[in-house]
């Protein structure tokens, strides 16, 4: 039987960063997994936006939960972002990771930015680390923190500080995003004993860059959602506007179908 989690554990260690794509419903989880995305994460932004609840509250465990259960059953490994874990309480929070787990799920983010723009204190974030890690200990916990991301005062020693809690809590990778600098990059991955995960941003650093300063992961974050979200507008206000030419590489319906199994299951 093959260890989909120790495969996608692998996937950080391969010389170059791994893509990870963030997907919000199935047909974009789907069309990623038929484009050749060995793995893909959820966007915590997009199933919230999706189901008309706000980011970063804790609202969507619910819709979280069934995602996963419809994205589990696609050929790509899952990682999925389940924002502070929807609970204070660290066996709630297990308690739940585990639940993904059972679906098949190899991946979580956790991270410890809030709603109200302030930082989680380290030790409630690694109380949770250590309870996901003790219920599930072959599942990649990618502890994020937020501290460049809220625009935190001398951020610097803050994540270096959080990145040794949680990975001495057992976080197996480190997300730290809102960095465009390559060399602030290059002293965490020097200074951080884990694989460090990256959010990829319009007009920053590629993949080969990044992976010259050493970062292991980089994700896509909302972008994919947002960008879905502009190619509709704009094809809206192409049509009111007079007509619109399709745009290139649009799937066809069939195509789209195709993404769907043929039981709706």
């Amino acid at each position: 039987m093959t260890d989909h989690r120790a495969e996608f554990r692998a996937l950080h260690h391969t010389g170059r960063p791994l893509l990870l794509p963030n997907a919000w419903d199935h047909a974009s989880a789907a069309a990623l997994a038929a484009r050749g995305h060995a793995a893909i994460g959820t966007t915590s932004l997009g199933v919230a936006a999706a189901a008309g609840r706000p980011d970063g509250t804790g609202a969507t465990a619910a819709e979280t939960l069934a995602l996963a259960r419809r994205l589990a059953k696609l050929p790509v490994l899952l990682s999925v972002d389940i924002e502070a874990g929807f609970s204070d309480d660290p066996a709630a929070v297990a308690g739940y990771v585990a639940e993904l787990a059972g679906l098949g799920v190899v991946g979580i983010n956790l991270e410890d930015g809030r709603a109200d723009g302030t930082l989680a204190d380290p030790e409630g974030t690694a109380d949770k680390i250590a309870a996901v890690k003790a219920a599930v200990p072959g599942l990649f916990v990618n502890a994020r923190t937020d501290t460049w991301w809220l625009g935190m005062d001398d951020p610097l020693p803050q994540t270096l500080a959080r990145a040794r809690a949680y990975r001495a809590a057992g976080a197996d990778g480190i997300f730290v995003p809102g960095i465009v600098d390559l060399a602030t990059l290059h002293v965490l991955t020097e200074r951080i004993d884990a694989p460090v995960n990256a959010l990829y941003q319009p007009g920053g650093p590629g993949l080969a860059e990044l992976g010259g300063a050493g970062v292991a992961r980089v994700s896509t974050g909302s972008l994919l959602f947002r960008a879905a979200l502009a190619a509709a507008l704009a094809a809206a206000d192409g049509v009111r506007a007079g007509g619109l030419a399709a745009p290139e590489g649009l799937p066809s319906y069939a195509e789209v179908q195709g993404l769907v199994p043929a039981d709706g299951d």
